[in-house]
């Protein structure tokens, strides 16, 4: 029986995105030009290891032939806007109607920015910084007209939000840019091109999903149904990572957990934040610790410093850590470590999540020392995430008593 693309909504309260997979990624993507964009100046941005080390980037090429109008391959992490700049005049010097990314979320937040930039005649760093972004979002700006397509090959899920991540190189301060900005049209999933990844970029990208959930779970003002796609994400993800560790090959397993990064970005779809994890972590980026490192750092230690502050943070905790328990393959992971259900927080139950996977759990196997405590500490006050968090944070000693938990 040959495969079929199963195609829908990647949220059931809007028509787009669209989630497709069951296909070969660029079956799926020539289809969709031909049929949704009717693109005919494509431009790709593709990540440097896809295209030195695999065929993937001539296969897309291949498929979409004729219509490729420019490409950009490679970006450093954190999507420094220097490199957005340059891809904003790529783009428009070949006009391009439609952008298609193959990588990773960098290359994804790098596309909706550009997109952004297009539609509102983006020349400098001051215009793009003119442009709505978290610190100053009620700015006009158009929203843009040029679509995405985004083939990711991590589990980073910035295809699913309508915000845009850069780093400023000058500070290396990160800004998350915002509607009008629209993220990805169409986002195709393909578990065959997940298995060209690098392992530990799998399951540090996979681990910052975990992450979505159990802030956005802990909000004090996350509902039910949004609650619900939480503990659906962990149950996709956490399986599957556990299983992706043990048996890098298993396509299954790489499924499994890409399926989980819509339900991990309900929340956000619902404009329900995370909390300082998240917040601290967007700051840590750009000092060269990937996104899923400052999770598996930040994580364990925003929620016992959280549930130190308030019994509705316990309570929310408490909930959160039964659906752990309620996972068989994590279960048994903390029984072998010689937790108790009951006794154990939701801190120690993420703490040997982390040690399974083999993540860094201190911000000094992550080369952070104290020295940029300080500054850290009052750059993540700035943060969105950081102000959403249950346990109010706006004192920059309240940052750096949770930095010396992870030191």
């Amino acid at each position: 029986m040959s495969p079929k693309e199963i195609c829908h909504p990647a949220f059931p309260d809007a028509e787009e995105p669209l989630i497709s997979y069951g296909l070969p990624f660029s079956e799926t993507c020539r289809k969709h030009v031909d049929e949704k964009f009717h693109a005919s100046k494509i431009y790709i941005i593709c990540s440097g290891s896809l295209a030195k080390n695999t065929s993937n980037l001539k296969d897309l090429e291949h498929a979409l032939s004729g219509r490729v109008a420019g490409v950009r391959i490679g970006m450093k992490p954190h999507t420094f806007m220097s490199e957005v700049l340059e891809i904003i005049e790529d783009a428009r010097k070949v006009d391009a109607d439609l952008i298609v990314t193959l990588g990773g979320g960098s290359l994804i937040d790098a596309a909706k920015a550009v997109a952004f930039a297009l539609g509102n005649d983006v020349h400098t760093e001051l215009d793009l910084m003119a442009l709505p972004h978290v610190s100053n979002p009620t700015v006009p700006a158009k929203p843009p007209s040029c679509p995405v397509i985004s083939i990711p090959t991590s589990l980073s899920g910035g295809e699913f939000s309508d915000y845009a991540g850069v780093t400023r190189d000058r500070d290396d301060q990160k800004f998350q840019f915002c509607k009008p900005l629209k993220g990805p049209r169409l986002i195709i999933m393909d578990a065959n091109l997940a298995l060209t990844t690098p392992l530990n970029i799998w399951l540090q990208s996979g681990f910052r999903a975990i992450d979505h959930c159990v802030e956005s779970f802990c909000n004090l003002n996350c509902v039910a149904v949004i609650r619900e796609a939480c503990i659906k994400g962990l149950q996709c993800l956490i399986p599957g990572l556990l299983i992706c560790k043990f048996d890098p090959p298993n396509v299954e397993a790489r499924h499994k957990c890409q399926l989980g990064i819509p339900l991990a970005l309900t929340p956000l779809h619902n404009v329900v934040l995370p909390g300082a994890s998240h917040g601290i972590g967007h700051m840590l980026g750009p000092l060269g610790v990937g996104h899923g490192e400052t999770s598996c750092v930040l994580l364990p230690a925003v929620c016992k410093w959280n549930a130190k502050q308030s019994a509705d943070n316990v309570e929310r905790q408490e909930l959160m850590a039964k659906v752990f328990w309620d996972i068989d393959v994590a279960r048994e992971r903390f029984e072998a470590r010689g937790l108790e259900e009951g006794k154990a927080d939701l801190g120690d139950l993420i703490d040997v999540i982390v040690r399974e996977l083999g993540m860094p759990r201190s911000l000094k196997e992550v080369g952070i020392g104290r020295e940029k405590f300080e500054a850290l500490a009052v750059n993540s006050l700035e943060d969105k995430c950081t102000q959403a968090n249950p346990a109010k944070i706006d004192k920059k000693e309240q940052v750096l008593e949770i930095l010396e938990m992870c030191a």
